[in-house]
């Protein structure tokens, strides 16, 4: 299991700071980097984090018509990062065509794609698209696995279920991690880190429990002593 921290703070210095304080376990770290960054701070920022040896998974969710999503993969995929998501509702036919399109480079990025956001309570999520998350989300699973992507995000309750139904080696990203039980905030599916591990995740995203510590050193050296 690998740690991947989100860097949602404020601020390029505040994310920047962070991680150049725990650059001592970069080669034990992923760092996410998502909307908000990215569109603030662009590629440079992404090739700072790298000089500092960290492996980056660029979280942007690609979700548009299938030659849209498989050009903007195509760039992703020059920027060096290590991993980037897709959302899996925008189909096979998109799934298959990233896929396709990244098949041209030696070295590629892991794709992963998105099944339902750990913000949907089961409610709000069959409201949308008609099924309950369990159900849909396996369904996702297996779309993204016959297009030959590395595995999906999910959250931790969705995560054995998946690869039971695909493979052990497909890959489960699971956000929404409160770590040591903290405050769920905008989360409705949350989990610890002994649920991660009963549920194989393979990556756990963290985010506010260690970018707003008093002391993210100190969680990030717990959580990586939890996760071995």
């Amino acid at each position: 299991m690998k740690l991947c921290i989100a860097l949602d703070n404020p601020s390029r210095d505040e994310n920047l700071k962070l991680a150049i304080s725990l650059k001592e376990y970069a080669n034990d770290l992923w760092l996410k980097v998502g909307f908000r960054s990215f569109i603030r701070d662009g590629n440079e920022f992404i090739k700072e984090l790298k000089n500092l040896g960290y492996n980056i998974f660029l979280d942007l969710k690609l979700y548009d018509i299938p030659n849209t999503m498989a050009d903007a993969a195509e760039e992703i995929a020059k920027l060096n990062i290590d991993m980037f998501n897709v959302h899996a509702s925008a189909g096979s036919k998109a799934l298959k065509e990233v896929m396709d399109r990244l098949s041209k480079f030696k070295k590629r990025p892991l794709v992963l794609a998105v099944t339902a956001l750990t913000s949907f309570s089961n409610e709000e999520f069959e409201k949308i698209y008609g099924s309950d998350i369990k159900t849909k989300a396996k369904e996702f699973a297996k779309e993204a696995f016959t297009a030959g992507l590395d595995g999906v995000v999910c959250s931790v309750w969705e995560s054995i279920d998946i690869k039971n139904a695909t493979s052990q080696e497909f890959l489960t990203l699971t956000p929404g991690i409160r770590p040591f039980g903290e405050d769920a905030g905008d989360q409705k599916r949350v989990a610890d880190i002994k649920a991660a591990k009963e549920n194989k995740a393979n990556f756990i995203v963290v985010g506010r429990p260690i970018y707003k510590a008093s002391n993210p050193i100190k969680v990030v050296e717990k959580i990586l002593k939890e996760i071995k």
